[in-house]
């Protein structure tokens, strides 16, 4: 029955679709359904309802009013229903365009998007985001509000998470990675959706790090800094963009012209559709912006914003602003034209139905499992193994693995994961039940985390809550799992935060440890064993006593669906990591925002003694990550010591492998230029390269440095310049790489 419902939808639609739809012209289609359409019916194009809020009819008639879009709906029996209604009881049979937060995975979750970038592999992320297309389309979902491209230099900001961390040339890289992985080669392509990059803009400089906090930058450092990322995912292609809740120096970003319109179209070249954040509309009545609803929606349309999320001030507001002439018809028109264009480009004017047998084929596949735990193993990052603690001994006998994140579903798959069952997930625990299977496991939580305050994820994944324990209860659990180590060969220790802690609405004032993980950890290493301590976060936490005291520290992240296989198989060593850090790993929070690529100030040779009463240098710099095998890099060498305007420069290494094992290096370049219009920072990340090598292997890599990458927008001239002058240039594992030389660009 199901499947004859929808050959007959397809039918009747695709019937009508070839008497009056262009072969290959979206514009010319759009416009053609334009001249034909009403006020009232454009309008609802540029409304997107929150699908979960409405009952099943009132759904049904925002689909019959011409409902542009629904969010939040992914039960694809329940879509093909509402696209039944748009494209047969709508005049103009206009198909209904759903969306949803797809962020590291759909029902498959992958690693979060912060432990992508670690992987400091753009393909990887590519990769990633294809798989999480290819479910979510299955589904009906044909939108992800995603990726999220914010520069974050504050860890106290929950949303670092999202995002690629505080580098703006590994953003690019990986934002417009992300674009071609949702979207393909172009819009449209089977098995893939569009992609909304967000926030736009600058979302992620809040002050003191507090979600939706308003942003105070120079236009040098938005320049600079915080919108390369999102130019780069415009120049791949992204159809629609998302605007930020927050305002940018003082101007509200989704009722702001400068950002919206003069940037992101008239710079960028942008054709696609920006859609607003949830209620960002009207609440530019909230920051002050509007005096009231009407003049909400008269500067978010004269800031070019499409389509409005969950709020419906369009839809009650825009017909008198039309009848009074404040809004012109041509306005409307040109909003919601690429709004129509995108649908078509989908392909939903013929084929707007979701395939259900594809549906259940493609819904957590042995081929979406699989590329899930190669992601996860390829994110996590090595800080410290002292002794070579790993991987673990095969001859261990016993293990005790402890921790309230050791054997946690849902904190395995981070934030973010709305879709995901909870069941799917392997945990740590599990994965390493079956790694280990000759040695005896003792699996102990220790302590409990938990969150005090409300957070939008709570709930999520569908996990039961735990039973809160008495304080008696606590003191026997905490007994346990230290005794549980006393028997064991080897502890490895699972701690960092539970998944409600970070993301959205997870803001942090501190670093440490939550809860009492902290005594935990130091009670293990009292007893002499030897310790391994697995952090699982999606931020830096402040760890200076386990650097001093633990042996071994390993960075997993929040690792998704198959994280517990890909722990396991990294500690057996049947995986070796290769992550390397996308941000600042700093020793304690008052030394946040700290990032690398800071200024050199009047006495540079001060750097790293500014406070008193720590060094103001990083835990860990940029870039920074182990392996169980080790590497050499030396062999610099500049294809030339000058470089042409319109050149590329040609760096080249020699990277070896000098362990007993394959591992994975990232080899980074990074340049900074002595003098010009304006001063530039220490050092900027230019080129990267990950190469995989076998135990002993040597090989030359070469990198290109495109004298375009020297670019920089100067503040003193306000234009962009690309300056002649002499440049310092450093290779190596890192941003405090020494490898150095010096070239000329003329």
């Amino acid at each position: 029955m199901k499947k004859a419902f929808v050959c007959l939808g397809l039918c009747v639609l695709a019937a009508s679709a070839q008497k009056t739809q262009p072969k290959d012209d979206a514009t010319a289609f759009a416009n053609r359904l334009l001249a034909s359409m009403t006020l009232d019916e454009k309008i609802e194009q540029m409304e997107q309802a929150a699908g979960q809020n409405y009952t099943p009819q009132q759904a049904d008639e925002l689909a019959r009013k011409g409902v542009g879009s629904f969010l939040f709906l992914t039960d694809p029996v329940r879509i093909n229903e509402l696209q039944k209604i748009a494209v047969t009881q709508t005049p103009h049979k206009i198909p209904l365009i759903f969306g949803y937060d797809v962020i590291h995975g759909f029902r498959t979750i992958n690693p979060v998007p912060i432990a992508m970038a670690a992987s400091w592999d753009a393909s990887l992320a590519e990769h990633a985001q294809s798989m999480a297309a290819r479910e979510a389309r299955a589904a009906g979902v044909e939108w992800a509000f995603s990726p999220m491209v914010d520069i974050a230099r504050d860890p106290r900001w929950g949303r670092i998470m999202e995002g690629a961390g505080e580098d703006p040339y590994l953003g690019e890289q990986m934002a417009a990675a992300q674009v071609r992985g949702f979207q393909g080669p172009v819009v449209g392509a089977p098995d893939h959706i569009l992609a909304s990059v967000k926030h736009f803009a600058a979302y992620g400089a809040p002050y003191g790090g507090r979600d939706y906090d308003s942003v105070d930058l120079s236009e040098d450092a938005l320049r600079n800094v915080y919108l390369r990322p999102y130019a780069a995912a415009a120049k791949a292609g992204a159809a629609t963009f998302m605007s930020a809740y927050t305002d940018v120096d003082s101007v509200p970003a989704t009722g702001n012209r400068w950002l919206q319109h003069d940037i992101l179209r008239g710079e960028w070249g942008f054709k696609g559709f920006t859609v607003s954040d949830w209620d960002a509309v009207k609440n530019l009545q909230t920051h002050g912006y509007a005096a009231n609803p009407a003049e909400a929606a008269q500067r978010a349309v004269e800031a070019d914003v499409n389509m409005e999320m969950t709020s419906d001030v369009y839809r009650k507001e825009l017909p008198a602003l039309v009848k009074s002439g404040k809004v012109t018809v041509a306005q409307i028109d040109a909003l919601v034209r690429p709004i129509l264009e995108m649908k078509y480009r989908l392909g939903l004017f013929t084929n707007p139905y979701v395939d259900l047998d594809k549906f259940k084929r493609e819904t957590l596949s042995a081929e979406q499992r699989e590329s899930a735990r190669k992601a996860a193993e390829q994110v996590a990052v090595l800080l410290k193994n002292d002794g070579h603690l790993l991987p673990l001994a095969k001859s261990a006998k016993t293990i005790a693995l402890i921790g309230p994140l050791a054997d946690s579903k849902v904190d395995t798959l981070g934030s973010w994961s709305l879709h995901a069952q909870y069941a799917d997930t392997v945990t740590i625990a599990e994965g390493m039940r079956q790694k280990f299977p000759q040695a005896k496991l003792l699996v102990d939580k220790g302590v409990e985390i938990v969150r005090p305050t409300s957070s939008i994820f709570d709930g999520q994944a569908a996990e039961p809550k735990p039973t809160l324990l008495t304080d008696a209860d606590k003191k026997a659990a905490f007994e346990k799992a230290i005794d549980d180590v006393k028997q064991a060969d080897i502890a490895v220790l699972v701690l960092g935060e539970a998944m409600n802690m970070s993301g959205e609405q997870a803001s942090r004032a501190t670093l440490t440890l939550p809860g009492k993980q902290q005594e935990l950890l130091e009670a293990a290493v009292a007893t002499g064993k030897p310790v391994v301590l697995v952090i699982m976060a999606a931020r830096p936490l402040e760890i200076g006593w386990a650097v001093d005291h633990v042996p071994a520290i390993l960075d997993i992240w929040y690792p998704g669906t198959e994280g517990g296989h890909a722990v396991a198989n990294l500690l057996a060593g049947d995986a070796n990591p290769g992550g390397k850090l996308p941000v600042t790993w700093p020793r304690a929070v008052g030394q946040v925002p700290i990032f690398y690529a800071h200024y050199l100030t009047q006495d540079p040779s001060q750097i790293g003694n500014r406070y008193w009463d720590m060094p103001s240098t990083p835990q860990y710099p940029f870039g920074y990550g182990l392996s169980y095998t080790n590497f050499t890099v030396d062999g610099l060498k500049l294809g030339s010591e000058t470089l042409a305007h319109n050149g590329t420069l040609k760096v080249s290494v020699q990277v070896h492998n000098t362990g007993s094992v394959a591992g994975a290096e990232v080899v980074q370049v990074y340049t900074h230029q002595r003098a010009g219009s304006a001063s530039r920072p220490v050092r900027e990340l230019r080129a990267f390269s990950k190469v995989t090598l076998a135990a002993g292997e040597s090989r030359e890599v070469t990198l290109d440095v495109p004298a375009a990458e020297l670019t920089f927008w100067s503040p003193s001239l306000r234009r962009w310049v690309l300056e002649p002058g002499t440049f310092d240039l450093w290779a190596g594992d890192s941003s405090d790489a020494s490898l150095h030389t010096t070239f000329t660009l003329q």
